[in-house]
């Protein structure tokens, strides 16, 4: 299953280290298929996305990932990829950009074809193979429609709900000051984290670690933050599961939000059987 972390400590700027492929144990490392990419996507002081991404097609490139990233940033996303659609290339790893928003998607979306000819022009936006980047575009063609970003996210989830096979699609957007999260239907878990200065004890520094991820901030021993990810990744009792068809709005104030905009299981609810062996294998549980 794809990992996915989302953070936001907005308006402040904190700094942050993050170890994309913080490994399991030996044992793990032989009973698990190790991941196909590792990303993570920043913005800059004045805005602008930055992505640092890597596929994992070689050694080398697993040795690079593994080192530590530092950054700065007042929004943060990062995905580690076991890919069910679309080869191991740096077009295909998350996050994705696209109209100085940053995405990351966790779960299959079937039927392309028919996504192809729903995004019409926007099917420009997409660069690569995947369903995620697909699902993306859909999105930003629906925030210009809707002229907000959380009915867009909203108006494409319920689009693709409605007509396309789906086995997930959860996913996490991010802005310079915002963030975004979306969880559907129940079949991956996606927890969100309301972390006050210094955490449940009130002086610690945010030091979080997955089963593959791991994230490391001092500045957030003085700063809130949100925090939104697959798994709970620490043991402060504040962690809560979105509920199915969910989306949470991390403001610029750090005020969250959260509402239903889908309240139905999907048209045609994708089972791990209908998905060959090679996605399937992407969605297992690590």
């Amino acid at each position: 299953m794809c990992r996915l972390f989302g953070m936001s400590a907005a308006p402040e700027r904190v700094r942050a280290t993050f170890w994309l492929l913080d490994a399991p144990d030996s044992l793990a490392r032989q009973s698990h298929r190790e991941p196909d990419g590792t990303g993570l996507g920043i913005f800059t002081a004045d805005g602008r996305p930055d992505l640092r991404k890597q596929p994992l097609a070689a050694y080398e490139d697993e040795q690079f990932t593994r080192e530590a990233k530092d950054c700065e940033s007042t929004t943060f996303v990062a995905h580690i990829r076991y890919a069910s659609t679309g080869g191991v290339d740096p077009v295909n790893t998350h996050p994705f950009e696209q109209q100085g928003r940053l995405f990351a998607h966790n779960g299959v979306i079937g039927d392309l074809s028919t996504l192809d000819q729903e995004l019409g022009e926007h099917r420009d936006l997409v660069r690569g193979d995947t369903d995620s980047e697909r699902f993306f575009a859909l999105i930003t063609a629906h925030i210009g429609a809707q002229g907000d970003v959380g009915a867009g996210i909203a108006a494409a989830a319920q689009w693709v709900a409605g007509h396309l096979p789906v086995y997930a699609l959860n996913a996490v957007l991010t802005t310079p000051a915002e963030l975004w999260a979306l969880r559907y239907p129940d079949t991956h878990d996606l927890f969100v984290l309301r972390r006050a200065p210094g955490g449940q004890h009130g002086d610690r520094h945010l030091d979080h670690a997955g089963t593959r991820l791991r994230a490391h901030s001092g500045a957030l021993v003085e700063h809130a933050a949100v925090v939104v990810a697959s798994e709970r990744m620490d043991e402060d009792p504040g962690w809560q599961d979105l509920a199915p068809g969910e989306l949470l709005h991390v403001g610029p104030d750090l005020a969250v939000t959260r509402r239903t905009v889908l309240d139905r299981p999907p048209r045609h609810r994708l089972t791990l059987a209908e998905l060959g062996a090679h996605a399937a294998a992407s969605q297992a549980p690590r």
